[in-house]
């Protein structure tokens, strides 16, 4: 057995190549030898949004405060709340973030595969970003 206490890990700010905005990663769990999945909340300000990116096995997000928005490639954006969970299929490109005006928290749960958990895109430009 293995606990993590609160606080034990330092908060990050989100990489400027893969995010849009104010972003702060807080690690859950990592993959290792025995476990191949990673969690973290990740907490974004008002406006600020992730790349376009895809998950080789899919992600899962558990959303946990806040309002935000997310979009897979070709649909609508949808508008997600505390409580809601999202999945993305595998290879799946899409993004997600806070709305313009609220921000939102999440935890994303996603898997490693071969070394890779995402391969990160382009930005999502303020005009796809606008519901």
């Amino acid at each position: 057995m293995q606990i993590t206490r609160m606080g034990s890990k330092p908060s990050a700010k989100g990489p400027e190549d893969w995010f849009t905005g104010a972003v702060r990663v807080d690690m859950l769990f990592e993959a290792n030898d025995a476990r191949r999945g990673a969690a973290a909340s990740v907490t974004f300000e008002p406006g600020a949004r992730t790349a376009w990116h895809t998950h080789p096995l899919g992600q899962t997000l558990i959303v946990t405060s806040g309002c935000g928005w997310t979009q897979r490639e070709g649909g609508a954006i949808e508008e997600i709340h505390p409580g809601d969970i999202v999945w993305f299929e595998p290879n799946e490109k899409h993004w997600h973030g806070a709305t313009a005006t609220n921000g939102m928290t999440h935890i994303a749960i996603q898997e490693n595969l071969n070394g890779k958990m995402v391969e990160w895109m382009e930005k999502v430009t303020d005009e796809e970003y606008k519901p």
